[in-house]
């Protein structure tokens, strides 16, 4: 490659318009990547993510490094299967992509290969970064409770995952789909950690207790929730700093007749998730490739990179709306787990008739 550029790649209509949009303010920061690095280094970044606060950092990278980024953005399973259909004769270095669970299905096709990195090592915990080193988790969401106190009734106010359960949320549990892949892999944490028997028990519980079939997405959950169509839901925490930092009044009303719990305090602690990245297995940039994971977890780039998505930085403190949240302790179950059980989670969930 030549040159920096922004690949344009086949889209879902729900990227198309906000994609047309954004490029037009994309390529007024990435024209000042365009400079050819004074020692022909480069990186090959394909990413799932979609913030101009990511294209900043990369900008500073390449200042800092002289390493040049190119940058090709997408869906995150249209970019798995353009490395996949791209073999050896490809150009990826790097994949970036959400959720531990997406990051396992790339790994399991082949897609990353095995790093070692004492800097990565250091900086990121154990249960958040791949056992061999094939990903690496670069910002962390947790998957919380909100409930609305005036809609939840004499229904008990939940302090763990497993209070949804309790018949007396009977008609007042709303919930998106079993298929999205955040509810995946919170179920897959349960087996994990809990096993399959108990797993199941828990997500045939929940469905007794639905307001209504699963439907939209996690910001759906939480106007249902503050609307009083149901009383309790489960949400990534990104969607509630959303609302939190929008310009938007009525997206503020909405979290403001909200409560919102971080599950399982006084247990294992509240299930996160994590965007993550990884060397690509033909990566022609290797060394490249893992001193670009490595900058992103630095602490300059650790803020931007989290605040880009109202995330959690893998080491540090929230910054932005989520920081309003206020802490706390997370479970130590390892994201590679999420991917591992996700098949039987897509069993368990089928059986408890969780839609």
């Amino acid at each position: 490659m030549n040159a920096h550029y922004l690949d344009t790649l086949p889209h879902s209509s729900k990227f198309s318009n906000r994609h047309a949009t954004r490029s037009r303010i994309v390529w007024g920061i990435v024209a000042a990547l365009t400079v050819f690095a004074a020692n022909g280094a480069e990186v090959n970044v394909y990413t799932a993510r979609h913030y101009d606060t990511d294209l900043a950092l990369y900008e500073r990278f390449q200042q800092e490094t002289g390493i040049k980024v190119n940058l090709i953005e997408g869906d995150s399973d249209a970019l798995i299967e353009r490395i996949l259909s791209e073999g050896k004769f490809g150009s990826a270095d790097v994949l970036i992509t959400v959720d531990a669970g997406r990051l396992w299905r790339a790994e399991q096709k082949g897609v990353f290969q095995n790093v070692t990195s004492p800097v990565l090592t250091k900086r990121i915990p154990e249960h958040l970064r791949h056992p061999d080193g094939q990903w690496f988790g670069l910002s962390k969401r947790a998957r919380v409770i909100v409930y609305n106190p005036d809609a939840l009734g004499g229904g008990e106010k939940p302090t763990s995952y497993d209070n949804l359960t309790d018949p007396s949320l009977r008609g007042r549990v709303c919930m998106r789909s079993s298929s999205n892949i955040y509810n995946l892999s919170l179920l897959s944490a349960k087996i994990e950690s809990e096993g399959e028997a108990a797993a199941e028990s828990w997500a045939s519980a929940v469905v007794a207790n639905f307001a209504r079939p699963p439907q939209g997405n996690d910001t759906a959950q939480l106007k249902a929730v503050a609307s009083g169509e149901c009383g309790v839901s489960i949400a990534n925490t990104y969607y509630l700093g959303r609302l939190i930092g929008s310009d938007i009044a009525a997206d503020r009303a909405v979290v403001a007749k909200l409560k919102v719990v971080f599950p399982d305090q006084d247990l294992a602690g509240t299930h996160v998730n994590i965007s993550g990245g990884g060397v690509t297995r033909y990566a022609k940039n290797r060394d490249q490739a893992v001193r670009f994971l490595e900058y992103l977890t630095g602490n300059f780039a650790q803020k931007l990179f989290a605040e880009g998505n109202n995330e959690y930085p893998i080491q540090g403190k929230a910054t932005g709306p989520i920081a309003t949240l206020g802490t706390f302790r997370e479970a130590a179950v390892n994201a590679n787990a999420f991917g591992k059980r996700q098949a039987l989670a897509v069993r368990l969930f089928d059986r408890a008739g969780w839609r």
